[in-house]
C-alpha cells in the first residue's frame, strides 16, 4: 500500500475514533501506536516510547502546573471578585462601560489563568448576573462574556501555546510574548465596538444609576488596589523573564508563589481552596500530558511515512496554489473543526501536518501559532456547534436562550476575523515583541 494511502488510513481512523467519543489522547495515541506495530513489528514499539521520553525531558513543561495553580489560586480565592468591583465603580458611569470592564476583567482572567474555561466560568458568575439586573441587552452581554473569554488562550500564560511549543518544537517564551500584542489588539477592538455600540444604542448598556455610583473615593482607591494585585503578580512573575534575570520556569514558579502568598495575606487560602486549586492542576496538567504525548507519538508515524512532503507536493506542484492560499485553506478547517472539537484537540490532530506544512512553505511558526490560536478562537465560538456556544448555554441564566447564544456572537466573530486578517498582513504585529526582548 503506498505511504500516502497508509496516512489517509491513519487520519480517517483517528476522526472516526473521535467521533465514537473517545478520549482525544487515547484515540491518537491508539492510531499512531497501532500504526507504528503494523508498519515496522515490534520494532515500532519504540516510537511512542522515544515520544514519552521525549515530554519527559522537555524542561518547559513545568511550567504548564506552575500556571495552572497560580490561576485557580487566584480564582478558587475570590481575587476575581475584586477585580470585577473594581471595574463596575469605575467604568460604571460610562455607556456600556460595565461590559467594557468586563472586557478588562476577561484579559486580567487570561493573565492569571491561561485557560478560556476559566475566563468563561467567572464571566457568567460573576459578570453576567450583574449586567443582567443592570438592564443590559442580554444578547451583546452573553456575545461580551464569549468573546472575552476565548482571549485565555492567546494572553499569556496561554496554556494552549505551551501545547502548541512543544508539538512545533518552538520557544515557549517567544509565543507568549508574541500573544500580548495581539491579545491586546483584540480585547481594544472588543471594547471600541462596544463603546460605538452603546453610544449609537444607549439602551443596550445603561449607565448605573446615580446611588451605585456614588461611591466614595477612599472605597474607590480600595478597590483599585484590590484590583491591581492580579497585574503586580503578573509583574513580578514575567518582568524576570524579559529582562533575563530568571528562566521561564523560575519564573512560572515565582508566579505560583506570588499568588499562594498573595491568598494567604487577604486570608483567603483555607483548606478547601488549597484541595481544589492542587486537583484542578493534577486534573489539567495530567490531561495536557497525556494529549502532548499521543500527539509526539501519532506525529512521528506521521512524519516517518512522508505525508507532509506528500500534501506539500498536492497542494503546490499538482494543484498549483500559492503558500498564502494553502495558508488561507488551513485556517478555513480549523474553523469547520472548531464546530465539533475544542482547541487542543484541533491542534494535536492536524498539528503533524500542519506545522511541518508551514515551515516548508517558508512562514514563521512562531507567527503561524498566534494565527492558529486566534483562528481556533473563532472556531470555538462558530455556530452550529462552537465549543464555547455550548458551554455558555450551560452556564447562562434560563432567560438566555441558544437562539440569544448564536445571534450574540456574530458581531464579535467579526471582529476577531479582522483581528485575525490585520495579524496575517501585517505579521508584525505578533514578531515585533519578542523579536526586541529576544534581541536584547
Amino acid at each position: 500500500m503506498p505511504y500516502e494511502m497508509i496516512a489517509l488510513l491513519m487520519f480517517s481512523s483517528m476522526m472516526l475514533m473521535l467521533m465514537t467519543g473517545q478520549r482525544v489522547f487515547g484515540a491518537i495515541g491508539f492510531v499512531g501506536a497501532a500504526s507504528a506495530l503494523l508498519l515496522w513489528g515490534t520494532g515500532g514499539a519504540e516510537i511512542p516510547f522515544s515520544a514519552a521520553m521525549k515530554l519527559m525531558k522537555w524542561y518547559p513543561l513545568l511550567t504548564l502546573p506552575m500556571f495552572i495553580f497560580m490561576g485557580y489560586v487566584l480564582s478558587e480565592s475570590k481575587i476575581a471578585d475584586d477585580l470585577y468591583k473594581m471595574f463596575h465603580v469605575w467604568m460604571g458611569p460610562v455607556r456600556g462601560g460595565l461590559a467594557i470592564g468586563t472586557i478588562g476583567l476577561m484579559v486580567l482572567i487570561s493573565a492569571m489563568n491561561g485557560l478560556s474555561v476559566a475566563g468563561m466560568a467567572i464571566g457568567s458568575t460573576i459578570a453576567l448576573p450583574e449586567l443582567l439586573k443592570r438592564r443590559y441587552d442580554k444578547i451583546m452581554v452573553t456575545g461580551v462574556i464569549q468573546a472575552g473569554s476565548s482571549l485565555g488562550i492567546l494572553v499569556p500564560p496561554s496554556v494552549v501555546l505551551v501545547l502548541y511549543a512543544m508539538i512545533a518544537r518552538q520557544p515557549v517564551g517567544q509565543l507568549w510574548l508574541a500573544g500580548v500584542i495581539p491579545g491586546l489588539m483584540m480585547a481594544g477592538m472588543f471594547i471600541l465596538y462596544i463603546y460605538i455600540r452603546c453610544r449609537v444604542q444607549p439602551e443596550l448598556g445603561p449607565v448605573l444609576p446615580e446611588e451605585e455610583r456614588n461611591v466614595s473615593t477612599a472605597e474607590k482607591l480600595r478597590l483599585l488596589r484590590a484590583g491591581i494585585l492580579p497585574l503586580a503578580i503578573f509583574a513580578v512573575m514575567m518582568l524576570p523573564f524579559v529582562n533575563g534575570w530568571t528562566s521561564l520556569v523560575e519564573s512560572s514558579a515565582i508566579g505560583a508563589m506570588a499568588a499562594f502568598v498573595a491568598a494567604i495575606l487577604k486570608g483567603r487560602m483555607t483548606r478547601d481552596v488549597f484541595e481544589t486549586s492542587v486537583r484542578e492542576t493534577l486534573a489539567i496538567s495530567c490531561m495536557f500530558m497525556w494529549i502532548i504525548l499521543a500527539a509526539l507519538g501519532f506525529g512521528a508515524v506521521f512524519d516517518g511515512l512522508g505525508a507532509v512532503k506528500a500534501i506539500e507536493d498536492l497542494f503546490t506542484d499538482q494543484l498549483g496554489l500559492s503558500p498564502w492560499m494553502i495558508l488561507i485553506l488551513m485556517q478555513l478547517s480549523f474553523i469547520v473543526m472548531g464546530t465539533f472539537l475544542d482547541d487542543t484537540a484541533m491542534l494535536v490532530i492536524v498539528a503533524p501536518l500542519y506545522v511541518p506544512l508551514v515551515g516548508a512553505l517558508g512562514f514563521d511558526l512562531i507567527w503561524y501559532g498566534v494565527l492558529y490560536t486566534i483562528t481556533t478562537q473563532i472556531a470555538y465560538m462558530t455556530p452550529p456547534f462552537g465549543y464555547n456556544l455550548f458551554l455558555m448555554r450551560a452556564m447562562a441564566p434560563p432567560e438566555i436562550g441558544l437562539r440569544d447564544i448564536y445571534v450574540s456572537i456574530i458581531p464579535f466573530a467579526l471582529v476577531m476575523v479582522g483581528a485575525l486578517i490585520l495579524v496575517m498582513v501585517f505579521p508584525g504585529i505578533a514578531l515585533w515583541l519578542p523579536g526586541t526582548v529576544y534581541a536584547n
